[in-house]
């Protein structure tokens, strides 16, 4: 298999177990939303969670009062965001073939998708339905290995066809937009040692190996969790880390 292949097989993996994601993946931290949307003022703003899943994104945007409008190609994924999130107007589509009319809104967000776009067409397209001025942000969580005992975690977590989730600098420089600034904010998911294996499992990595190198991968991990004291008994907060970049529309 050809490392496009594995891409795109990870990219399609997540449909199928959009329950699990759901019940299993981290939101985002409220206040890198509002800093995300700090230079529109105050809202309530028009604004669309691109790439939306199951919806993690768009329920913290739907609790600060934003219009949320949530696009997303897996139908499943989609039928999962609508469950818990029926306040947003929900639209299958991609990055690539964005459903609403030009200009129509003040931000567009991504949370742990946008390395799966076509750059190329993507930020055209997103620049196309962003008014003047709009934001255009990308989101990533991910495991703050600055914690010793997350550090030795994702070691023990790697696999044979684990690839980096995300490029170097996926939010490519483009003429349609300006201003690009990145933050890092402290996050936080509750989990137990259990849960912590559901989390890893809804990962493309784990998603697409075979079944009994996955059983060997959650046996790793579950083992390594319940020797620690900080994850060996009940729940803990995991710690995270969530990068973003924002930019913002010409014009």
């Amino acid at each position: 298999m050809t490392g496009d292949d594995l891409r795109a097989r990870r990219a399609s993996s997540f449909g199928a177990h959009a329950s699990a994601y759901a019940q299993h993946r981290p939101d985002y931290p409220a206040e890198a939303v509002r800093w995300v949307l700090e230079p529109l003022g105050e809202g309530p703003h028009q604004v669309l969670d691109l790439g939306a899943g199951t919806g993690k994104l768009t329920g913290v945007l739907l609790a600060q009062g934003h219009h949320v409008t949530a696009v997303e190609p897996d139908e499943a994924m989609l039928s999962e965001l609508v469950r818990h999130h029926g306040a947003a107007r929900a639209l299958p589509g991609s990055a690539e073939r964005i459903p609403v009319p030009d200009g129509t809104v003040d931000a567009v967000v991504v949370g742990q998708a946008f390395h799966w776009f076509d750059p190329t067409r993507a930020m055209p397209e997103i620049a196309r339905v962003l008014r003047p001025g709009g934001v255009l942000a990308a989101l990533w969580n991910d495991f703050d290995d600055s914690v010793p005992w997350v550090a030795e975690f994702v070691r023990v977590a790697r696999d044979d066809v684990a690839v980096p989730e995300v490029d170097a600098d996926p939010v490519p420089e483009h003429e349609l937009f300006t201003g690009t600034e990145d933050r890092v904010f402290r996050h936080a998911h509750r989990r137990t040692a259990e849960s912590v294996v559901s989390t890893v499992n809804t990962h493309s990595h784990a998603l697409v190996i075979p079944e009994e190198e996955r059983v060997e991968l959650n046996a790793r991990i579950l083992a390594f969790l319940k020797s620690r004291p900080e994850t060996a008994e009940g729940e803990f907060d995991f710690p995270l880390t969530t990068y973003v970049k924002r930019v913002r529309r010409t014009g």
